[in-house]
């Protein structure tokens, strides 16, 4: 699989070309923001809705989910991407600003966390790490490499006598709420905190961002950290994570199939189609270390041109086209929505209007 250095390049082109296009033209603007996780992916739809409808001058600012929440909130953006869907004070506060509108919160983006690690010339596909070990390493209490915990799951494995650095996202993160969550469910007691969107630990090693991680995960040996699969480089080693009585390293079909496993959470509804991934399965080649990054956006907007741009972007996002860029490996390496999900999404993005009349 094609890893994150090139995937940033494709990202990048696409914001130029995306930024040149958009010049001297006469259209709708629309502006978002959000979730990093998305960002690689959302260039490559951006760039796709602009083929098809380029009078649409849409863009998307990385600044991380719960950035992107406050922003929609507040009015400052048309869309948001999250890695946390909306809280019950959030949905109340958003309400407001839809213009008597509902709010939408689509699973348009499915991707694996990948648990990654700087360990140069470890001569490994994947280590395999149970989850409390991992949440050991995490919280601080697995200190070196050659623990006899990873030891355990690593037959044959030559583990170096080296200091375990475990790394957290420095910002309010949907990527930390969604690896909190993994860890406070499937360590097992291991993990003595609640989930959270900021890292639960204070003095420890950090990046803004999924670059900034990657940065900082490259920086030093002994490093491990959580990453939006897409953005793991060739730097990076990545674990295989204990599930039942395997071991199961990322990918989008594993990813899919947790997804596919888990219910609707508390308040889903016909426009808020949010799930409670089930992080502690047993279920064969599931990858539970994932997260679900939404789309947010409002049933009315103050205009109907808005309101249509906003409508032709989120379709064609949840277009097989779309969910297919994203899927590619060159590009995000995401796990397409089903069929099912998709008539669903497209049920409620039809939903979409502009101001009330009169």
């Amino acid at each position: 699989m094609i890893k994150g250095t090139g995937r940033r390049i494709a990202a990048a082109t696409a914001v130029v070309a995306l930024t040149a296009a958009g010049c001297g033209t006469d259209g709708t603007s629309i502006a978002g923001a959000g979730a990093s996780s998305q960002e690689i992916a959302m260039q490559a739809w951006l760039a796709g809705l602009h083929d098809l409808q380029p009078e649409i001058l849409a863009s998307y600012d990385p600044t991380g989910s719960g950035a992107g929440r406050e922003m929609f909130i507040t009015g400052a953006v048309d869309f948001a991407g999250s890695d946390a869907h909306l809280d019950d004070e959030e949905v109340l506060e958003a309400e407001e600003r839809c213009e008597g509108g509902e709010v939408l919160e689509l699973p348009l983006y499915i991707s694996p966390i990948a648990v990654a690690y700087h360990l140069p010339g470890l001569d490994v596909e994947h280590l395999q790490l149970a989850p409390e070990t991992i949440a050991g390493m995490f919280d601080g209490r697995i200190e070196r490499w050659d623990d006899p915990a990873i030891i355990a799951t690593n037959p044959g494995v030559e583990l170096p006598d080296l200091q375990v650095v475990p790394v957290n996202r420095s910002d309010d993160s949907g990527t930390t709420e969604n690896f909190t969550e993994y860890l406070a469910e499937a360590g097992g007691g291991a993990w003595p905190h609640e989930p959270s969107g900021t890292w639960p630990r204070s003095g420890t090693h950090s990046g803004q961002q999924n670059v900034g991680m990657v940065s900082t995960l490259e920086a030093a040996e002994g490093t491990i950290g959580y990453v939006d699969a897409s953005q793991v480089t060739d730097e990076l080693g990545t674990v295989a994570v204990g599930v039942g009585e395997e071991f199961v390293p990322f990918s989008p079909e594993a990813a899919a199939a947790v997804v596919d496993a888990s219910p609707p959470a508390p308040g889903a509804s016909d426009t808020r189609l949010v799930i409670e991934l089930d992080r502690d399965t047993d279920a064969a080649g599931a990858y539970p270390v994932v997260l679900i990054s939404y789309t947010i956006a409002c049933t009315r907007y103050d205009s109907a041109e808005k309101a249509d741009s906003v409508r032709a972007l989120l379709g064609y996002i949840a277009s097989e086209d779309g969910q297919a860029r994203a899927a590619s490996p060159e590009v995000a390496g995401a796990a397409p929505i089903s069929a099912d999900l998709r008539e669903r999404v497209m049920a409620a993005v039809d939903r979409i209007e502009g101001p009330a009349a009169g």
